[in-house]
């Protein structure tokens, strides 16, 4: 992991007091003066901070009144919403609420993608379609599965049946979706929250439908609606409590 710098560091603290309100929207930042005193450093770093404050998103600069506080969660696009949902661990209301959208959004894409795929001519390869579940599981198997492990492997597997699709914005938010999951531990650790093996059992459900050739039916619809709004509840509630619980009694709950 490459090493923090300075720079980086007192950023992120700047940007996360954005992230949680301490700072408003309209407001001004701290002076480059402000930034330089507090953090003790000198005016041409604290100068580079309020400029890599500006390149996130978090701050516009304002010719002679120094860098306002940008609206973040209005204006923000992908990239700004990946760094404060990161930042926003100290604050879990926000880091819950905001969760809660990714899982859904993430849900929406595969659910829309199952009704699409099974409607198209494109198909992915059957056996590749069926290794690329096996890799999964064989990861889900392990006596201790590695939920970062398990998340890039799905992601993958979703990643290659979008393509599949033609898919290519559903396939650019997902990517985000995973990069913005894969950053947070408490986040990958809920995402596994049902178990390694239901997400197995889910890929197989959906590779059998695909392999019959025909539409879902109403029942498996149904399902499939069913399974992954029982996912969405149960991985959010585990965020919640690994995002509010210290981190000693998680370990010794576990």
């Amino acid at each position: 992991m490459a090493r923090r710098t300075v720079v980086a560091d007192v950023a992120d603290e700047l940007a996360r007091r954005v992230a949680s309100g301490r700072y408003a929207p309209g407001d001004l930042m701290p002076s480059v003066r402000g930034v330089a005193e507090e953090f003790g450093m000198n005016r041409a770093t604290a100068q580079l901070i309020l400029g890599r404050l500006e390149s996130y998103g978090f701050a516009h600069a304002r010719r002679g009144k120094g860098f306002t506080i940008r609206d973040v969660r209005e204006e923000g696009g992908v990239e700004v919403y990946r760094r404060l949902f990161r930042l926003s661990m100290p604050t879990p209301d926000l880091a819950i609420e905001m969760f809660g959208d990714i899982v859904t959004m993430e849900r929406q894409i595969l659910f829309d993608a199952l009704l699409s795929y099974t409607a198209a001519r494109q198909r992915i390869d059957h056996p590749t379609l069926e290794h690329d579940i096996d890799t999964l599981e064989s990861l889900a198997r392990e006596a201790d599965p590695d939920p970062s492990r398990m998340l890039a492997a799905e992601v993958a597997l979703v990643r290659r049946l979008l393509g599949a699709l033609g898919h290519t914005m559903q396939r650019a938010v997902l990517n985000s979706i995973g990069e913005m999951i894969a950053e947070v531990p408490e986040a990958v650790a809920a995402y596994y929250a049902v178990g390694p093996q239901l997400h197995v059992r889910v890929w197989r459900a959906l590779a059998a439908v695909w392999e019959a050739g025909s539409s879902p039916s109403p029942a498996q619809i149904e399902q499939f609606e069913h399974l992954f709004t029982t996912f969405h509840e149960r991985v959010v509630h585990r965020f919640a409590e690994l995002v509010t619980t210290p981190p000693e009694s998680v370990s010794g709950a576990a």
